[in-house]
């Protein structure tokens, strides 16, 4: 199978590289470009185009929404025109005011703000326009290298002593680049398989929490971690804010569907992120050659 995969940079881009590695049964062509035209994905005989979320929308200015959006249209055409399956991943934020209990598959998002409403429509363009689509929905990610991998900016920050603010009233589930890239992988094979389960999922990692618990988190492993090799360590402190007057805003997908469906697993993202600073310490760490006998 062929993947073309859009904005080479990106965390989840440099995630699927790693798992077309492991196999031999992909092949990944990878484009810095963040759109494309049907002569891109006729000259790459892809079977699939993948695009990479935009991981903050609701913090980002307006024009810059915009902007990914109508990228975004331009490879649904290609897609269209070429009778392509499209892959679009979108940050949880698109729920913008959240929900208090699971937000389901079936909910499709309807946000105040006028750039992240100009996103859903371009989901709806997807689905009015092509059938072969997945529209996969993700938490926040974390991974060890990329744009917006989250985990390599908050360490150094943390590392060198500045201070980390983060809401203690936002609550959501931390993902694995990782993760997503071994679902999108297993779920792209089923569909190639025959599955035609089409449509739109949620992939995030178990356990909701806040996305200032989740840094102190990250925090505290990483102390423990680095003290364990013999370096001492003062990290910046971590401040809490409140961003919501009363109740929390919660944004948990509910994964049901892409379990049903695909036979994928949620990752707990505490096992990932330990993972990850196992890897990271492993790096940071200088390989000594035993002294030979004299």
């Amino acid at each position: 199978m062929k993947l073309l995969l859009l904005d080479a940079g990106h965390c989840l881009s440099l995630g699927l590289a790693r798992v077309a590695n492991t196999r031999t049964d992909l092949e990944l062509q990878v484009l810095d470009a963040v759109r494309i035209d049907a002569s891109d994905i006729r000259s790459h005989r892809a079977d699939v185009v993948i695009v990479p979320p935009f991981v903050s929308p609701a913090d980002s200015a307006p024009a810059d929404v915009t902007a990914h959006a109508e990228h975004v249209e331009a490879v649904l055409a290609a897609c269209v025109e070429t009778d392509t399956p499209l892959v679009w991943c979108v940050a949880d934020q698109m729920f913008e005011q959240g929900g208090e209990g699971l937000l389901d598959e079936e909910e499709v998002p309807s946000p105040i703000d006028t750039a992240l409403r100009r996103v859903i429509a371009t989901g709806d363009r997807i689905r009015a326009e092509l059938p072969s689509h997945l529209i996969v929905r993700l938490g926040p990610l974390f991974g060890p290298d990329g744009r917006d991998a989250w985990l390599p900016t908050l360490i150094e920050s943390l590392l060198a002593g500045q201070e980390v603010r983060a809401a203690e009233d936002v609550i959501l589930c931390p993902t694995s680049v990782d993760a997503v890239a071994m679902a999108l992988v297993g779920m792209l094979q089923q569909q190639r398989c025959g599955a035609g389960s089409w449509g739109a999922y949620h992939l995030a990692g178990t356990e909701p929490v806040s996305s200032y618990a989740f840094i102190s988190v990250v925090r505290t492993q990483l102390i423990t971690r680095l003290e364990g090799i013999g370096e001492e360590v003062s990290p910046g402190p971590i401040k809490a804010l409140t961003l919501n007057s009363g109740t929390p805003l919660r944004r948990v997908l509910n994964c049901r569907r892409v379990l049903e469906t695909f036979g994928v697993h949620q990752k707990p993202w505490r096992l990932e992120l330990s993972r990850l600073l196992d890897d990271w310490v492993a790096q940071r760490t200088p390989v000594t050659s035993p002294q030979e006998d004299v």
